[in-house]
């Protein structure tokens, strides 16, 4: 009977993984492009070519699949930025450099448009303040890893978290308009800089 049932589970339990990653990064493209109030969960359905019922058998609110969405492509960036550096052997320019693509690409306009919902809807507030909380303490804790920080330092924390929030701002000018110019003086700059907090 096991022998019977399980070829045909392995196969349903694949196709019901791939639709979740499909409405997962469908609700994020639809998050950064139209904003929270033009991304209903019949948008994100329709983009990621499944039935609506089909997303709310994976996902059985909008709050639900937005906050899954942002978490899901947070962790697939940390993951990303992890395998750049296997061996955590990059100079400091480089791993500034990827850090703050983090916050100047899709993910970080999505998040932007939940945190703006968040302010202003109780039911989102909670989910998306405690997955930012989950986030940042992953960010800063890769930051530390790659950037070989020794935190016991006076001071050495808060440059990380400095490094973090220029990210972060770097990520908001560029919303508006292409900043990739003065970003690269900057991003230059926080390199030197944290050469001479974190010594050479």
């Amino acid at each position: 009977m096991v022998t019977m049932t399980s070829p045909r589970r392995e196969p349903q339990q694949d196709r019901s993984r791939a639709t979740r990653r499909k409405l997962l990064a469908a609700a994020v493209s639809c998050l950064a492009e139209h904003g929270w109030a033009g991304s209903t969960v019949s948008v994100v359905a329709e983009r990621a070519g499944v039935s609506r019922g089909a997303a709310q058998h994976h996902f059985p609110t909008r709050e639900d699949l937005f906050t899954a969405a942002v978490e899901y492509v947070a962790e697939e960036r940390s993951q990303a930025l992890r395998t750049l550096f296997p061996d955590h052997r990059a100079d400091r320019g480089t791993v500034v450099a990827a850090i703050v693509d983090l916050y100047t690409g899709p993910l970080f306009r999505a998040a932007l448009h939940l945190w703006v919902a968040a302010s202003n809807e109780d039911q989102l507030r909670e989910r998306v303040t405690e997955l930012e909380a989950r986030v940042g303490r992953e960010s800063h804790r890769i930051a530390v890893e790659l950037l070989a920080a020794d935190e016991s330092v006076p001071g050495v924390r808060e440059t990380i978290q400095g490094l973090l929030d220029m990210a972060r701002g770097l990520g908001l000018a560029t919303l508006l308009s292409d900043d990739t110019a003065r970003r690269e003086r900057v991003v230059a700059q926080w390199s030197r800089l944290l050469d001479g907090a974190l010594g050479h």
